[in-house]
This record gives C-alpha cells, sequence and structure tokens, in this order.
C-alpha cells in the first residue's frame, strides 16, 4: 500500500529532463567529493547481494522482508541488501582502517515492503559511510561536530548547484538545530512523530533529531531502529525544511555504532538476543570489531531537495502503483 500522493498546487519542474539528467550527476559528482573530505573517508566497493543467515543484511525495524533468491552454484539463498549498516564496521575491521579514517560506497537497495509516496521508493539508493572512532569519541558533542560536517557538505553542494542553475532559488540553512525526541515529545505531546518532526523543521530549517529506537515517556518510540547498528542514545536523523513539499524531509540517518554494553541491553530490550548467534555480533560483544560511527545519505534523497523536485521518481528511476504514476502524469510530474 503506498502513502498518499501530494501534488504541490501550481507544481512545474524548474529543469528540463534533460537539465535534469545533467544536475543529478552534477550533485553525485560535487557532494561525494565534499564529504569524502570533511570526514576523511576514502571510497570503496560494495555489495548488492550477501548470504542469507550471514547477519550481515539490515533488518531495519525488524519485519521487512527481506527479497532473495536462490543460486546454482552455492547452497543456500542470498539476499538483497536492505543496507549496509553492518557490512561496513565489518570492511573497516578487514581493511585495516585507524582511528580517524573511514570509507563511504554508492549502496543500492532493494526495500519491498516500503510504501511508496513523494519521498520513498521500493529502489533505495544512498551513500553508506563509516568511521573508525576510539571510545573518548563515543559522545553527544562528536556525534553534534559529525552533523555538522554533513550538513557543511550538503550546504556547499546546494550553492554549486544553484550557481550552475540559477533558477533554483531556495537555499539550506547551514545552522543545524540540535534537539532529543524527548524534547520533541515534551515540546508537542499531542502530536504524531512525523508532525513533530515537521513543525520543528519548519521552524529551524535544518535540524538533527537525536536518540531514535527507545521508548518515550509516554511509552512510544518516535521511529523504530534495529537494535545491532545504531547505539539509541548516540543516534538521529538529519532533516531539511523543504519548500516545494511544504514538509520536513529527512536526508539522513546515522549515529554511534552500538559497543559491547549497549547491544546487550538493546537486544534484550527487543527481544532479540538470539541474534548473538551470528559472528558480526559476536565480534562486537568481545571487542573485535572497531568501534566506529557511520550512516547513509539519500542520494535520491538529496536530488530532490537541491533541484526542488516534487516526486523523488523526478530524480530516480522506480516501479510505481499505477494509480500513481496516472496522477503523476495529470499533474505535470514526469517520472523517470
Amino acid at each position: 500500500m503506498s502513502r498518499s500522493l501530494y501534488i504541490p498546487e501550481g507544481y512545474k519542474s524548474s529543469l528540463t529532463l534533460r537539465e535534469t539528467q545533467h544536475a543529478i550527476k552534477y550533485i553525485k559528482d560535487i557532494f561525494q567529493q565534499a564529504l569524502s573530505i570533511v570526514l576523511t573517508l576514502d571510497r570503496v566497493s560494495a555489495p548488492l547481494i550477501v548470504r542469507q543467515g550471514s547477519g550481515i543484511n539490515d533488518d531495519l525495524n525488524g519485519v521487512e522482508r527481506k527479497v532473495d533468491f536462490d543460486i546454482k552454484e552455492i547452497e543456500g539463498k542470498a539476499e538483497v541488501v536492505q543496507s549496509l549498516a553492518k557490512w561496513k564496521r565489518m570492511a573497516l575491521y578487514r581493511y585495516g582502517y585507524e582511528p580517524g579514517e573511514g570509507i563511504y560506497t554508492d549502496m543500492n537497495a532493494i526495500r519491498r515492503d516500503d510504501d511508496t509516496d513523494n519521498v520513498h521508493s521500493i529502489f533505495v539508493d544512498q551513500w553508506d559511510w563509516e568511521k573508525v572512532i576510539t571510545r573518548d569519541k563515543r559522545t553527544i558533542e562528536y556525534l553534534k561536530d559529525t552533523v555538522k560536517n554533513v550538513v557543511k557538505a550538503v550546504v556547499y553542494t546546494k550553492r554549486k548547484v544553484s550557481h550552475r542553475y540559477p533558477v533554483l532559488a531556495d537555499k539550506i540553512t547551514d545552522e543545524v538545530f540540535f534537539v532529543t525526541t524527548q524534547e520533541l515529545e515534551d515540546m508537542y505531546p499531542d502530536k504524531t512523530p512525523k508532525e513533530r518532526e515537521d513543525l520543528i523543521t519548519k521552524e529551524h530549517g535544518t535540524v538533527f533529531i537525536m536518540q531514535i529506537g527507545g521508548k518515550l515517556a509516554s511509552g512510544e518510540k518516535h521511529d523504530g531502529r534495529a537494535p545491532d547498528y545504531d547505539d539509541w542514545s548516540l543516534n538521529g536523523d538529519i532533516f531539511f525544511w523543504d519548500e516545494v513539499l511544504g514538509r520536513a524531509l529527512e536526508i539522513s540517518s546515522m549515529g554511534i555504532r552500538v559497543d559491547e554494553t549497549s547491544l546487550k541491553k538493546q537486544l534484550a530490550e527487543c527481544d532479540a538476543e538470539d541474534r548473538m548467534q551470528y559472528k558480526y555480533h559476536q565480534m562486537i560483544a568481545d571487542g573485535t570489531l572497531p568501534l566506529t560511527i557511520g550512516g547513509g545519505i539519500g542520494q535520491s534523497r538529496l536530488c530532490m531537495l537541491l533541484l526542488e523536485k516534487a516526486h523523488i521518481g523526478e530524480v530516480q528511476s522506480s516501479v510505481w502503483p499505477e494509480e500513481m504514476v496516472k496522477k503523476c502524469a495529470e499533474s505535470g510530474i514526469v517520472l523517470l
């Protein structure tokens, strides 16, 4: 089932189809170079598929079905990745990265159970990045500094894109407002999590909402997070105000990853302690894997934001419900 499709009144793309294709490449070239500089990252190759049962594939909220298939010459099944949150940490260990160094990669995934709308697609493309840190960096202050650097790369890219395409006028606020999910609930107790995100981002422009995954004072969660990659006390999402859609647009989910203590605590909270059978989890528990910080930055969502598009299908080619395709066509939204 798709979410509701929003058609902005009077919307018309500022760029032609051909200009859009040129601009998408320009954004991707500029941003990934800027990101690699501000975070000290090397580009590496990453998998599209992993073995089923390896414990490496991301479980997201723990309920999404993975795309799996058998292979002629290999026993068992393979799965299309949902994200590379766990693979990246293993890669840093295998490749011998030291504290202060990291990697980024182009991640393509299929999330078959995602509901489609203006900003959600079953095809996911993002820059996944991960960086080795020391234990003394597992702090809110270090997390905030890293967020500011990611935002700096976004703002720089927007400036370059707007210079090349002057018809794109909207600017991005470079000052980040930091707020926890509990503070948001206290501010807007009668609102839904999504409504809270919209209200705070509309007010401040660029927002990092922290501490996602655990239950709030109300007994509800702001949003779901797998218990075995982010430390729920040291993570969050970056939002920018999207003037075209009139809503907060999440560009990045990121955080300091679990150590042996937070892994045990969060698995117990989710009744998922059976995951300790996997090598990945055991290597965190015994200190073999390095302590890391990392995240994912949506490539198509970033292009949407910077090119002031109304639908993610204007900057990526995917599959959409027939009714959505029809409504977009009637409204002048051209899906690739």
